[in-house]
């Protein structure tokens, strides 16, 4: 018998309990830190780590730090749902059925198709970290993946998936592979031919898998059926504006290091030029942005309580000892056994540090001396940490995203893992073979 696993919103308010507990039973400790005067943020001195007095948070505490969590992450919060908002009012006008309807009838190789796909949002991953923005787009990945034969699962897989797997190997990642090479002292794009071999035979290895479990896709939500009407080239020029922000912001954070603000004002006028050019009025096209952005009301809370959980542990002092107790055995065991078990040690810090950019400023200042101290390349250490944080973004139970996405597409957390579980190790002999080669 199967055990149900509870609902989102009831397992994210569990971890964070559960991350409360943990400052009442794990000895509190920190790191020293110091500001980067490059970059402005606070970099962690490595071999600082030092006992400090207990701060266990209470259950009063716990249950402020969701609301805390929320404003925190607000910029991400905000992002879902205007992006959220924006693609639902495409949906609305029926360009988008209409245009998934013509992809799906022109298909006549489905795989082919779902390998495609996979390449494009595998490059969005390793360009700039693409995953937020998959929330909205789960309705027409549903849409289209059963207009090609196949179901959830599949539609999850060649966009989330792929544009995880980019997000991981990609050189040019500026919230992972970037923050990573500066905090551990290395030049931006360091290896990048060897990083991008790597990266073309992870995606490759990741489509492979998706294709090999197409058969076995049982997960098929109901789905509203392809419009039948043929796209017009309006519906093409309404799915140009609003795609055209990620394309200016890709430019804008390789360039001029934009955020999400930037990507969420972007979003905003190409929503409001999406409805006006369908032929609606300011009124009507307000009335459609907001009724979109409800839709994505859960999505967006689940990433901001998600945040709740780092927010408790940093708090009641315990994050930094976590970090220490994980890292202080990989002094203890020869390189190679150190150089392999870097990853399944990024893994388990990703849980309660659910952030890319949060674990390399967090763990590639102390990763990178303990590297030199072993006798292991920066390189090779930068490349487990791509491996085992930036993976685990596809199976961790505190990512707010994931969890979204599995909840719009209907697919249960459980099954996803039975499904994504063996991908993930697949490409974990890929990182290992990056980083034995780095060595």
């Amino acid at each position: 018998m199967k055990l149900p696993l509870p609902h989102p919103f009831i397992l994210l308010l569990g971890t964070v309990a559960f991350a409360a507990l943990l400052t009442w039973i794990l000895p509190s400790g920190a790191y020293e830190r110091a500001p980067d005067p490059s970059g402005g943020r606070v970099l962690v001195v490595a071999g600082s780590y030092h006992r400090v007095p207990p701060a266990p948070v209470g259950p009063i505490a716990a249950v402020m730090a969701v609301p805390r969590g929320i404003i925190a992450g607000a910029d991400v919060v905000v992002l879902i749902l205007v992006v959220g908002g924006a693609f639902a009012l495409l949906d609305s006008t029926g360009a988008m059925a209409r245009l998934v309807g013509a992809i799906a009838g022109s298909a006549t190789r489905p795989r082919v198709t779902v390998a495609l796909i996979s390449v494009v949002f595998a490059s969005l991953g390793a360009l700039e970290n693409f995953h937020e923005e998959i929330i909205a787009l789960v309705p027409v990945l549903l849409l289209l993946s059963r207009g090609l034969g196949f179901g959830a699962i599949t539609a999850l897989s060649m966009s989330l998936g792929a544009a995880t797997v980019g997000a991981a190997f990609g050189p040019s990642n500026p919230f992972a592979a970037g923050l990573a090479f500066k905090f551990a002292g290395l030049p931006q794009l360091s290896m990048a031919g060897l990083r991008s071999i790597l990266l073309v035979i992870a995606v490759a290895v990741w489509i492979g898998w998706t294709l090999a479990s197409v058969s076995r896709d049982d997960v098929r939500p109901d789905v509203a059926p392809n419009d039948t009407q043929r796209a017009t080239a309006k519906d093409f020029l309404l799915l140009f504006t609003l795609t055209l922000p990620i394309v200016v912001y890709v430019c804008g954070v390789l360039s001029f290091d934009w955020g999400f603000n930037e990507l969420t004002s972007l979003f905003l006028v190409a929503g409001l030029a999406v409805g006006l050019l369908a032929g609606r009025s300011w009124r009507e096209t307000a009335e459609s942005f907001i009724k979109g952005m409800e839709s994505m009301l859960a999505a967006a809370l689940f990433v901001g309580i998600a945040r709740a959980i780092s927010l408790v542990l940093t708090e009641g002092q315990v994050i930094d000892t976590i970090v220490a107790g994980l890292v202080a055995p990989l002094s203890r065991i020869p390189v190679l056994a150190a150089a392999a078990l870097m990853v399944p040690v990024h893994a388990l810090i990703h849980v309660p540090v659910a952030s890319n950019s949060g674990q390399a400023v967090l763990t590639m200042p102390i990763m990178a001396p303990v590297a030199d101290l072993l006798g292991i390349s920066r390189d090779a250490a930068v490349m487990a940490y791509q491996t085992g944080a930036v993976l685990t973004d596809l199976i961790t139970p505190t990512s707010g995203t994931l969890l979204a996405i599995l909840l719009k597409a209907d697919v249960p957390y459980g099954r996803w893992l039975r499904f994504v579980v063996p991908g993930v190790l697949l490409l974990w002999v890929v990182g290992f073979a990056g980083i034995f080669i780095m060595l």
